[in-house]
């Protein structure tokens, strides 16, 4: 299957973005926003009902994402296919960029690949998605501009029959600056669970997006996780994208007045 044709004419692109020109700092990404499969992949082989589940992608966290642009007049930059297709968070070397078992459910469409299907998947869904965020810090950088990268997720309140207490999680790899000054904000609300990388940890082993456009540019970041069930409405939704601002904001005032 030729790479540029893998997406039909008809078919959304790849990445969508909404406030480019945003006044933030903040730079808000969302790899996992869409379970959108490309129609000829014929839903990987699966049921429509496993395309809604979380294996699919991150449930309500494009929502959450685009309250918090809002509010903090912030670029989003956010994917508009399924992770299943290709992870858009993994670094595509690795077998797990096109995963056959999510969790603990086969994809048919995901096995047996050869090298060229592979390669279609990322010249027409990862390289652009990466590519146009890619462009966006650079042209924020040569304009002079202060960059603090949010990578927004969410996750699954049971994985494997094993129920999540924690309510969110903050994330985070070699630097942990911005991060913990995030994971600090939101503890300070009674009752609240917060995961310090747990239930997942942030690494160039496990992750793309932070190591390979934050990292690299010696950027402040944070990567969020909020567990699904306390997101599946507007309401939820709406909640969480107002405390994940107030976090950003409070971390941003102490994080600048010592790293100016």
């Amino acid at each position: 299957m030729p790479s540029d044709r893998l997406l039909t004419p008809e078919e959304p692109p790849a990445v969508y973005e909404r406030r480019r020109e945003g006044r933030s700092t903040f730079v808000i990404t969302v790899d996992h926003a869409s379970p959108r499969i490309p129609h000829k992949l014929n839903g990987l082989g699966l049921r429509a009902a496993d395309l809604e589940r979380h294996i699919a992608w991150d449930i309500g966290a494009a929502a959450v994402a685009g309250e918090m642009s809002v509010a903090l007049d912030a670029p989003l930059v956010a994917q508009n296919y399924s992770r299943l297709v290709i992870d858009c968070n993994r670094n595509p070397a690795w077998p797990s960029s096109i995963p056959t078992i999510a969790e603990t459910t086969p994809i048919p469409g995901n096995a047996g690949l050869d090298e060229a299907e592979r390669t279609a998947r990322r010249t027409a869904i990862f390289d652009p998605y990466h590519e146009h965020l890619h462009a966006l810090l650079d042209e924020r950088e040569h304009s002079g501009r202060r960059t603090i990268l949010v990578a927004q997720h969410s996750m699954t309140e049971v994985f494997k029959g094993v129920r999540r207490e924690m309510h969110a999680a903050v994330l985070y790899n070699r630097d942990r600056r911005f991060a913990g000054l995030v994971l600090e904000a939101l503890r300070r609300e009674p009752g609240l669970l917060v995961g310090d990388n747990e239930p997942y940890f942030c690494s160039a082993e496990t992750d793309y997006t932070i190591p390979h456009h934050a990292e690299k540019r010696g950027l402040p970041y944070v990567e969020v996780e909020i567990r699904q069930d306390l997101i599946l409405d507007p309401s939820g939704q709406g909640s969480w994208a107002q405390r994940i601002v107030g976090a950003l904001r409070d971390a941003e005032i102490a994080y600048w007045r010592t790293h100016a």
